[in-house]
């Protein structure tokens, strides 16, 4: 049996590094908040929150309460948890935490939380609060498992898209009420409004597919993300996981299982 892993966190970048180690064979669970304020909720299994049951890739999320988990498991579902972090802790006692919420900050994560901790992008420090972690900027780097020091530092510049960076990210205009007028894999054009921040409308800034976009109904702070348009118009885009998921999700899966085969080796370096 693979030792059990517990995820923080089941947004797009999260959930690539949970479809990879379930492909591996490892039981994960995820912890998420209550009310979870993912864009691209069509490749989060974190999104099961809001639905019940997400599935993506052929795998099932399923929300559940913390006394369901081992049997949630047992049926080869991915229990999605809103119980505290450190509930799960105390109850599941996982060998392995990998904390891929991406806040460009640590949330309390530490070191001695389980056997192997990893941290996913910046804001943790290999050898300090984490034991190793995983490299989020595009680029050369992408996926790397760092052992000592940081990741790379968040630069505030979104990802280059389809030849675009920041325009492909809409953020709010002010604090309210968000309603989404659009949905995920709908053709939107530049200056197109897409929702409302309680009477005030939301517009795209390019022409493109809109490729994730904030739950209708939920509150947002000043300048809270709320969609993403692609300029590549590639619907399937909107609803798979991601290259860059999937580069971060390998890393993830190669430090865990790095971990797990030297555990294994009665001392012998790998």
């Amino acid at each position: 049996m693979k030792p059990l892993v517990l995820m923080r966190g089941g947004g797009d970048i999260a959930s690539g590094a949970v479809y990879r180690l379930k492909r591996a064979g490892y039981p994960v669970v995820i912890s998420e908040i209550a009310i979870p304020t993912m864009i691209r909720r069509e490749v989060c299994y974190g999104n099961a929150v809001h639905r019940g049951e997400m599935i993506l890739e052929r795998f099932v999320a399923r929300h559940v309460a913390l006394s369901e988990v081992v049997d949630t498991l047992a049926q080869g579902i991915i229990p999605v948890v809103t119980s505290s972090y450190e509930e799960l802790l105390d109850t599941l006692k996982p060998a392995i935490v990998v904390d891929g919420i991406l806040s460009k900050k640590n949330l309390g994560t530490k070191r001695d939380d389980a056997d192997l901790v990893i941290g996913v992008g910046p804001g943790f420090t290999a050898g300090h609060d984490v034991d190793v972690v995983i490299e989020t900027m595009r680029g050369h780097y992408l996926g790397r498992c760092i052992y000592d020091g940081p990741a790379q530092p968040n630069t505030g510049i979104p990802g280059n898209v389809g030849g675009y960076t920041h325009e492909r990210v809409i953020h709010s205009p002010k604090a309210g009420l968000f309603t989404a007028k659009r949905h995920i894999g709908d053709s939107v054009q530049a200056n197109e409004v897409i929702g409302y921040v309680d009477e005030e409308p939301v517009r795209a800034k390019i022409t493109g597919i809109l490729r994730g976009i904030l739950k209708s109904g939920l509150i947002v702070s000043d300048h809270f993300k709320l969609a993403d348009v692609d300029a590549r118009c590639e619907e399937a885009h909107c609803y798979s996981i991601s290259d860059k998921s999937l580069a971060v999700g390998g890393g993830v899966l190669e430090a865990v299982t790095a971990w797990d085969y030297e555990r294994n080796q009665d001392g012998n370096d790998l």
